[in-house]
Parts: C-alpha cells; structure tokens; sequence
C-alpha cells in the first residue's frame, strides 16, 4: 500500500468546502454523477475513435447503490476510468496556478468560498462533506493499465494499492457516510436528488436495480424528431401538469453560445387564478445536467409565465450558484433566447391567429410589463400588441402594423383613446374631430396602458399621440359653411370670462373644432398626468401633483350660445350652467376630483330653472 499525503492547497481546499457547503451537502451527489457521465461520454468519444479498448463490448451506464444498513453510497461508471497516474493528479493534486492565491483571498473574506467548485472543477472533493471515508476504485479504458483503488478520509492525505484483476473498465465510488448524513444512504432521498439534478442524464442510471432516467432530454433533438405526443409528454413532466400547452418553442444554437432550450406557454395564465405572483418556471442545465431549478436571472421578469428548459454546453458544468448571480454568459444567454420568443410569437400571431389571440387574452399583461420594463426589447414587444379601435368590430383585435397600413394619405400620427371599456370610448366627444378627417383611433381599455404606451412613444416611426391632449396637431379640415353660433367677438368676450372665474382650476379657456358633438371637452396640458398616472400614483402613496387642463368650448353647441347671452342677463345662472359644463367635461375626461359636487350642482340649476 503506497501512502501519500495531499498537495498543501488540497488539504486547504477541503477544508473550504467541507464547511462553506455543510448546508447543501446534496450538492456532492449531484458532482460524482455529472462525473460519472462525463467519464461514459469520453468513453463513448474513444470507441468512435476506433483503437484497442478495454472491454469494448461493456454497455456505457451509470450505477447508483444505497445500503442503509451500513451507511453506504455508491456511484459506478463503466466510462473512461483512470489510471494509477492519473488517479493521483486527479484526485491528490490541483493542477491550478491560481488556486494557491484564490484560497489566500478567500480566507481573507475576498472570494466567496462557494465558488471553488465551479471556478476550479474540483467538485469531487465536496463528497467529502458527508463522507468519513471515499473508497475510488478505477480501471482505464487502456488495455495494459493496471487497476488501483484510492481511499481516504479527507483529512491529510490518501493511499494507493492494486485493485482486484477483474476490476471492470470504468470507476466505483464507494462513499462511507458520517453518522449525520446518513440520509445519503436512504433510497428515497437519493432517488429525489438524482431526480432533481441528474433525470436527463444521457446514459441509462441504473438505481438500486431500477432504471431511473426515463424521461429524455428532447431538447437535446432536433425538433423534426420530436413528436407532438412527446412534446406533451415532457411539458405534463416539468410542469406537473395534465393540461397541454398553449404553445411552445424549441430552439437550438450553435453561435455564439450554444445552447438548446424547449419553452412553453401554459394554458392558463397562473397570476390571472389568483395565485399571487408566479416564480420563474424555466430551469439551467448544463450538458443535461441541472444547474439550477430557478435562477432569478436567465429570462426576465415578464418572461416568468414560461415552463421549460434552457441548456447550455458553454457554463461551467459547476458553476455556482454565487457565479450565476453574476455572469455574463448568463445575460448572454438570456438576451439570446428572449429575442427568440419574441420571434415566436410574430411567427404566431401571423401563421396561427386563433392561438395567438388566445395568448393575448391570458398573458397580454406580461408583454405590456415587457415594454414598460425591458427597453432593450420594447420595439419588438410593442409590434405584439393587439387592441380595438374605431375601425373594428367589438371584440376583433388588430395591431399597430394593420392600423399603419390603413392610415390616411394626410395622417402622420397613431392616435389612441383611453378609457375603461369600449362603449364608453364610442361616444367620446374627443372621437369628433378624429371622425371628421377619417382618422382611426385604437381604444386603450387596460389600466396600465398609459404607461405602456409612455414607454413606445413611436411604432415604426409614427408618433402615438393621445387625443385627449390639447397639443394634439391634426390637418384642417376642407372649408365648410359656417355654422350657426357665437361669432368671433362674442367667443372671445365668453372665454376671458370663463378664465377669470376659473384662472386657479383651469390653464386656459378656447373655442374651437375639437368637439362637435357636446358643448365642451377637457384636454390635457403638457405636462398634465393622465388619470390612470394619477390614480397609480395615489396607490403607490405618492404626492400627486394638481392638474390643471384645458377647457374648450364647442362655439356652435346650443349651450354654448346660451351660456354667451347669460353672461350678460344674469350672470348668476351663467356661472351655474358655466359650472356644469365645465366639471361635465373634467367628469368626461376622469380628471373631476369630486363627482358629488357635480350631482349637488345639477340638482341646484334644475331647481333654479324649475323655479323661475
């Protein structure tokens, strides 16, 4: 038996691990079988390779045995195994230049000991978190190398001695476990962290004499293997769920990261259930193997109604948990396969319709999030939008690209109407002028969509513009005749009244075209915030500026008229009919603070009027 004490920095190292990972000890399981696999395809890259081989006719797989009794694991390969020279560089040594300087700093406090594992690919050792003593025996798939078997207890070093002659190619890890983590030796525990990290592991795992890995990677395929059937099959096993998929993308590169990734879209829209905020449903794999169940990072927030799978061969296969947190692989990767959904659901929404707009009435919520808070992705987001508008039928969804292509010669804008639904938009009065020039309008019914239309500002270089703004700049209309009404003396006469008794409330009082239709209409000032801005100011507990909007009066309407000879036979009923005109406006625009006041107010003319 040939005694050998370990490298100064492994003792060092060992120590790091044993206890920087004490509270996620099922981490080692997770290493010596992503090890075992990674032997088995090695193996498996020789035999392509053609030459003499040990026992060439040995089936690649993986096996895993729990014995309770004694406090037992073991993890078997029949991949690559090692020879003696090999056992001892790999398992006595670290061939690192910079492991000596990162383990100084992290004693320091500098580095964050968790990420050894993967910045060093020293995960073997973390099996010595739970084990007393590891037992290695190996024999290389070389046909003259001699077996050997490695044992030790992870304090100062190891020892080598011949193993049996008939030791199989490939490598057994027999672990002893402490007394503390005699779980490892239970079946079903086991069983449940092989589940987790190692179920699409790509040779067969045989488990206490089970085959454990069933389910297959079929992100890993190319997608003209894949059935519809399987793609159902995988999404009920990753999403623990009988129902299918809305949709679903599969999607594969090889530049200039590569990756592999299937994703789908539920059925149903979680969050719309009323179970609270979903947590992202997409897991990490590298070559197969889990990396993470929910990293916070991979896809962004709005993208967190998705169940899938994203692997990729270019992360570290033991990158940490810590590394993840800050990666830039990791954005890489996530910028890749956003803008490939994104592009899925274009390919949708123009080949499969009915299913598109099944999508936009369950998740509608989450692509508008996406343009508020992804600017990176909000152009591309903002052609996925779908609404009504002046030009469709009640319930029939257009989009910016069908609303561009149907705008008039003399158009320059995308003009939009906010509101709380579409019967309540169709006998708007700011819908007047549009009317007139034969400019569409899309109706905006959606609390949020004021922000998310804030955040587009343009659709393809047009301009979307509010029309109940008072800056809105439309073409003339043709010359019509005159209608009857105020003349140009008596308007102006009318409006340096109504702002003198309204110079605290409103910014300005006008005549004009605006509206047609009703005797006045309320428009907002630059710098104005739109009742749905108010209102989610006032939930966030914010102070919430006054607005002061304009007011402009329809010099043809009848009251209009009748609200101009008040002004100069009795004053008193004027400011009354001014009054109502004025806050039926605010209340038609959402900006009236206080509809009682209107309803007092009303009450109080009719009395006048019925009065006299």
């Amino acid at each position: 038996m040939d005694k050998q004490p370990f490298q100064t920095e492994v003792r060092q190292l060992l120590d790091i691990v044993i206890h920087a990972f004490y509270s996620d000890r099922e981490v080692f399981v997770r290493e010596l079988v992503s090890n075992a696999s990674d032997a088995c395809e090695k193996m498996r890259l020789k035999q392509l390779t053609g030459g003499e081989i040990y026992q060439p006719e040995k089936e690649l797989r993986l096996s895993i045995t729990t014995d309770e009794e004694k406090r037992t694991l073991t993890i078997s390969d029949t991949g690559i195994g090692m020879t003696r020279q090999e056992v001892i560089e790999y398992l006595g040594t670290i061939a690192h230049s910079g492991t000596k300087k990162f383990l100084e700093r992290a004693k320091e406090g500098k580095e964050q000991a968790g990420d050894l594992i993967g910045q060093f690919g020293v995960g073997f050792y973390s099996v010595f978190m739970a084990a007393d003593e590891v037992e290695v025996t190996t024999r290389s798939w070389e046909p003259t190398a001699e077996p050997v078997k490695w044992v030790s207890d992870g304090q100062q070093g190891y020892s080598l001695e011949d193993a049996p002659a008939d030791t199989p190619r490939g490598t057994s890890i027999l672990i002893h476990l402490k007394e503390d983590a005699a779980d490892f030796a239970k079946p079903n525990h086991v069983r449940y962290i092989v589940g987790k990290y190692s179920n699409f592991i790509g040779f067969p795992i045989d488990f206490n004499g089970e085959l454990l890995n069933t389910v297959q990677a079929i992100w890993m395929k190319s997608k003209k293997d894949v059935t519809k059937e399987e793609y159902e099959s995988f999404y009920h096993f990753i999403g623990h769920t009988d129902s299918a998929p809305l949709t679903h993308m599969h999607f594969s590169a090889d530049a200039p990261i590569v990756l592999n990734s299937v994703l789908y879209v539920p059925e149903e829209n979680p969050e719309a259930m009323g179970f609270g905020r979903c947590e992202p449903e997409v897991s990490l794999y590298c070559h197969k193997v889990l990396i993470d169940s929910k990293p916070e990072r991979l896809l962004p927030e709005w993208l967190r109604f998705l169940i899938g799978v994203v692997d990729s061969d270019d992360l570290p296969l033991n990158i940490s948990r810590e590394m993840l947190q800050d990666n830039s692989l990791l954005r890489k990767i996530a910028g890749i396969i956003t803008k490939r959904f994104i592009k899925h659901l274009e390919e949708l929404a123009k080949n499969d319709v009915d299913t598109y707009n099944k999508f936009w009435e369950r998740f509608s919520r989450f692509i508008k999030e996406g343009v508020v808070t992804s600017w990176e992705h909000k152009d591309a987001l903002g052609k996925l939008l779908r609404f009504e508008s002046t030009f469709t039928e009640a319930g029939t969804l257009t989009s910016f690209a069908d609303y561009i292509s149907r705008m008039k010669e003399n158009q320059k804008d995308i003009y939009v109407l906010f509101g709380a639904n579409r019967a309540q938009l169709e006998h708007s009065p700011y819908l007047d002028p549009l009317k007139a020039r034969g400019f569409e309008v899309i109706f905006l019914t959606d609390g949020g969509d004021q922000f998310v239309v804030d955040s587009l500002i343009k659709v393809d270089d047009k301009q979307i513009k509010a029309i109940s703004r008072a800056d809105l700049d439309l073409p003339p209309l043709e010359a019509t005749p005159d209608a009857p009404g105020l003349d140009e003396s008596q308007a102006s006469q009318l409006t340096a009244w109504l702002e003198g008794e309204y110079k605290d409330k409103l910014s300005k009082v006008t005549t004009g075209d605006r509206v047609s239709t009703a005797p006045a209409i309320a428009l907002l000032e630059e710098n104005d915030l739109s009742p749905d801005v108010k209102a989610y100011l006032k939930a966030m507990g914010q102070t919430v500026p006054e607005t002061h909007p304009r007011v402009e009066f329809n010099p043809h309407h009848p009251l209009v008229v009748k609200l101009a000879e008040l002004r100069e036979k009795d004053e008193k009923l004027g400011k009354m009919l001014a009054a109502q005109l004025i806050d039926t406006a605010l209340l038609r625009a959402g900006l009236l603070e206080d509809p009682a006041q209107l309803a007092d107010d009303s009450h109080r003319l009719l009395e006048k009027l019925l009065g006299e």
